[in-house]
């Protein structure tokens, strides 16, 4: 069943890939087929055409990357939280464990 639904969401995410880049045009030649133009510098194409989608490309990715570090930052806080978490409940199952010793020694 995992294979199943894998398969198919490949194929959903191809064809979303597909269907974006197919609006995007040539970076930095003008306003493409989105229909949003982007600004007169990107709309009137040329070389600053090219350098303001050069540098647009630049930050989005620059932004994905601090998002991802953020992300992995704070997996990294959870499992730090839960291995602490783990450890002082496990100290409490000893002193549990450790009265019910008490208990039974007692009788």
């Amino acid at each position: 069943m995992a294979r199943f639904l894998n398969r198919n969401m490949r194929t959903f995410l191809a064809t979303q890939f597909r269907m974006s880049s197919d609006q995007l045009g040539e970076l930095g030649k003008g306003a493409g087929k989105g229909g949003g133009g982007g600004g007169a510098v990107r709309e009137a194409g040329g070389a600053f055409g090219k350098k303001q989608a050069a540098e647009e490309e630049t930050y989005f990715k620059r932004k994905e990357q601090e998002q991802l570090a953020a992300l992995r930052r704070h997996h990294q806080e959870e499992i730090d939280h839960h291995k602490k978490e783990i450890e002082r409940l496990q100290q409490e199952i000893s002193r549990h464990e450790g009265k019910i010793r008490k208990l039974k020694h007692d009788d």
